[in-house]
């Protein structure tokens, strides 16, 4: 299969062709023969020239749209590069990686301006803000379900999730693990057993009764004998008594699945990034200060 054309020659041979052409230095079939094109692609290629003959390009026009970048564009792609890079810099925000979609939505949110992710990474590789993906393990899940409310995984993380902002909030979130549909978020100043019994209330009354729930050991979910001691070895499977919110479950008949490794509680947290790195950075994007507005910020996303 013959190569096209502008894989062949570049635009500033052809441009001399046709300046020697014009000039009456060459014939036409001359030019057709060395292109090795048709007559009719010939003058096509001839009227683009003698109609921009500074910007002439042998490029597909579909091509030459996604090459060519305004200055403003590429100020702006500067400026979100540079802002990621602010938030991975600082350890109180949990941002450890850049987000190239993230940038791309934002330049045509705030800007009405449209860029592929591949633009935007080679960009980054010039500018020296890219980083290589590392390589993630494969876990295996330790849980397998078959339907949509057969288990819930339920967890709460405390970050600077507005970086603005001085203080640090709770964000406390449930995922159906089958469906992976996001069924509670929310962003409370402290995290207590009452925050936990509202977002559960708040999960049966819209979407029912669900089967299980996974959740780590925190002393909200789980009474492990000895804790809080430093003389006395615990161990994490003893339930001597039930905390408050585990009363409310088991009245509910609902099932609790406890993580009882960091690599278990991982799989409840890694369902999370997403959202808890969009939420940072529409917070960041956005100013935002106060908890009233994170939250507003948050039922966008």
């Amino acid at each position: 299969m013959k190569e096209q054309l502008h894989h062949r020659f570049t635009d500033e041979e052809v441009r001399e062709l046709f300046v020697r052409y014009i000039n009456k230095e060459i014939p036409a079939c001359y030019i057709q023969t060395l292109l090795d094109i048709k007559r009719r692609r010939f003058f096509e290629l001839l009227k683009a020239f003698r109609d921009n003959p500074d910007t002439f390009t042998l490029l597909p026009k579909n091509r030459e749209r996604r090459r060519r970048i305004d200055t403003e564009t590429e100020q702006h792609i500067t400026k979100e590069l540079i802002e990621e890079k602010r938030l991975i810099d600082d350890p109180e925000i949990p941002i450890r990686n850049y987000n190239y979609s993230f940038i791309r939505s934002e330049l045509l949110r705030k800007y009405d301006q449209s860029v592929s992710v591949p633009t935007i990474i080679d960009r980054a590789k010039k500018l020296g803000y890219y980083q290589e993906h590392k390589k993630q393990k494969h876990h295996d899940r330790e849980v397998l379900t078959r339907y949509s409310g057969e288990l819930i995984q339920h967890d709460s993380s405390h970050h600077k999730f507005a970086p603005h902002s001085q203080e640090k909030w709770y964000l406390i979130t449930s995922l159906d693990d089958h469906s992976r549909f996001m069924l509670y978020a929310d962003l409370v100043p402290r995290e207590t057993t009452w925050t936990h019994i509202l977002a559960l209330k708040e999960v049966i009354q819209n979407f029912g009764i669900p089967y299980a729930y996974y959740v780590d050991c925190h002393s909200i979910f789980r009474f492990v004998q000895g804790r809080d001691s430093l003389h006395y070895k615990h161990s994490i499977f003893t339930d001597d008594v039930d905390p408050q919110w585990k009363q409310v479950t088991r009245d509910l008949k609902i099932r609790v699945s406890y993580a009882l490794s960091p690599q278990a509680k991982g799989k409840i947290e890694r369902p999370y990034q997403w959202l808890q790195d969009h939420l940072v950075r529409r917070c960041s994007q956005d100013s935002i200060t106060t908890i009233k507005d994170a939250r507003e910020i948050l039922r966008e996303e």
